[in-house]
């Protein structure tokens, strides 16, 4: 372990926010009298937080106080931990994994990257941006190489996608989090080898999440199926052709502007129908995703069912991965659950009551 010492220049002070001093308050009740000191690792968390991500000498001993500890354990506690930061770090704190997995993926790669775009590790950069430090194993290393930048990952990096990726975080422009090239979770790159026909048991659309052969008069019996090969060529095809187009936009074009370039721009509903769908539980939908498919005005399974090649080139273009709609096939994952409906079970539980029962 190296040595680790505070910054030279320090706050005259530090006190919680009052959000922060009565969660503190709450996170030191859980432990028994006498055992507050067990709350220190949360507390030094939280300030660090508080602070710009991270560790004011002051708010060591602001924890300490709080604790009811002497100075000097709670330093010792600071210091051991790598994940404090004992000197201001930059708005965006990236975080390099160069551990064997990543190494392999092409850590070294993405470390020039930031050699040049901010410096040597631990520099923050003039503008206050950036700063960064290799770390040990981050625990995404099926999508190596990948950084942490502040709370979230961002993975399957390559030179090129991580520097588009700090140019827009400097931008202010918004970024896609985690895979970089829209894999969801660690599955492999071109989709599932193995198990394919649990796939969609746990409620999540897919593949084999529906038999054909279920009986005639099973209402699921005319799903749509999914077109893998298919799929992946039309979408390699669509996304070269849009990228095309967009290379002759202005750098400044909004990603509407981007959008009308290439399609036209689906139907709208101004609130959902009664509830809306789930569309998380189309595979590649995630929360972010979601929130923009509401802010736009789509709500449900059959509005994107209907989308036209020209609205889906258009939405592709406006979320800033043309050619993903198809490679993961939203539209006939929209269309089978539309066709089956939400309904009053949970379609996970569904899901294995249908396997239960051999359909």
């Amino acid at each position: 372990m190296s040595v680790r010492r505070l910054a030279d220049v320090q706050p005259e002070s530090f006190e919680f926010t009052p959000e922060n001093k009565a969660w503190a308050a709450t996170e030191i009740a859980k432990y028994p009298p006498g055992r507050q000191a067990s709350a220190v690792l949360a507390l030094l968390w939280r300030a660090q937080a508080q602070s710009g991500y991270w560790l004011p000498k002051p708010a060591i001993e602001k924890v300490a106080e709080m604790l009811d500890m002497p100075n000097i354990r709670v330093l010792e506690v600071a210091t051991f931990y790598s994940m404090f930061n004992l000197a201001p770090v930059g708005r965006y704190y990236v975080q390099l994994c160069g551990t064997t997995p990543c190494m392999l993926g092409g850590a070294e790669d993405i470390k020039a990257v930031l050699w040049k775009r901010i410096g040597e590790p631990g520099h923050v950069t003039a503008d206050g941006i950036f700063s960064w430090n290799e770390v040990e194993c981050l625990g995404a290393c099926c999508n190596a190489p990948m950084v942490q930048i502040n709370d979230d990952y961002y993975e399957d990096l390559t030179p090129q996608n991580f520097a588009d990726l700090l140019d827009d975080l400097a931008a202010g422009r918004p970024v896609r989090k985690g895979s970089q090239i829209g894999r969801a979770s660690s599955e492999p790159v071109g989709g599932l080898t193995a198990l394919t026909a649990l796939y969609g048991v746990d409620g999540r659309s897919g593949p084999q999440s529906l038999s054909t052969q279920a009986p005639a008069n099973d209402r699921r019996a005319s799903l749509v199926q999914p077109d893998s090969a298919g799929a992946e060529a039309r979408a390699a095809a669509e996304e070269a052709q849009i990228n095309e187009a967009l290379a002759k936009l202005p750098a400044d074009a909004t990603q509407e502007q981007k959008a009308n370039a290439v399609g036209a721009r689906p139907p709208a509903l101004e609130a959902p129908r009664a509830v809306a769908d789930n569309l998380q539980r189309i595979k590649g939908v995630g929360p972010v995703n979601e929130k923009h498919l509401h802010e736009l005005g789509v709500f449900h399974f059959d509005q994107i069912a209907a989308w036209t090649r020209s609205e889906i080139r258009w939405v592709g273009a406006y979320l800033a991965f043309p050619g993903r709609i198809d490679r993961e096939q939203w539209v006939p994952q929209a269309a089978n659950l539309a066709h089956v409906g939400t309904g009053p079970k949970d379609s996970a539980v569904q899901g294995h009551q249908d396997v239960k029962k051999g359909h």
